[in-house]
């Protein structure tokens, strides 16, 4: 039992898992005091401040702030843009120039050409003997 648990944590699907998600927490602290630091002054500056004053409605006890969601989807699209330009794009190139002399590899044989393909050498290897036949009585026809 202690074997088969071992085996489970020690597979790389588990330890990339691990990994991803310590990574990921750690990044999410970056991409928070890059969006505090940068993206909301940036914003801010071009005229839509965090609360978007008159962009409430009240409705009964509560309100609908509409403000408050349009920064927040503004801070989204600029923070996946800064993302993908600054972090996703550069690896992509990156990852580009290192395969770029690796020959790609051959596409895996499906079922249906394996089959095809033994089809094709059955016939062939019972042509074979028939045609040798044909060739030898052709040939003792000829003395």
């Amino acid at each position: 039992m202690l074997n088969g648990f071992k085996n489970f944590i020690m597979r790389g699907n588990v330890v990339d898992l691990a990994v991803g998600v310590v990574i990921g927490a750690a990044f999410t602290g970056l991409v928070n005091a890059f969006t505090a630091s940068f993206l909301t002054p940036v914003i801010n500056f071009i005229g839509a401040p965090d609360k978007a004053t008159g962009l409430s409605v009240p409705l009964g006890k509560g309100v609908l702030d509409f403000g408050a969601f349009l920064s927040a989807v503004i801070t989204f699209v600029m923070t996946a843009a800064v993302l993908y330009f600054l972090v996703v794009l550069p690896m992509n190139k990156l990852a580009e120039r290192r395969n770029k002399g690796k020959e790609p590899e051959p596409a895996p044989v499906t079922e249906d050409i394996r089959l095809l393909t033994e089809i094709r050498d059955a016939l062939v290897a019972a042509r074979v003997p028939a045609q040798a036949a044909r060739q030898e009585s052709e040939h003792s026809a000829d003395r």
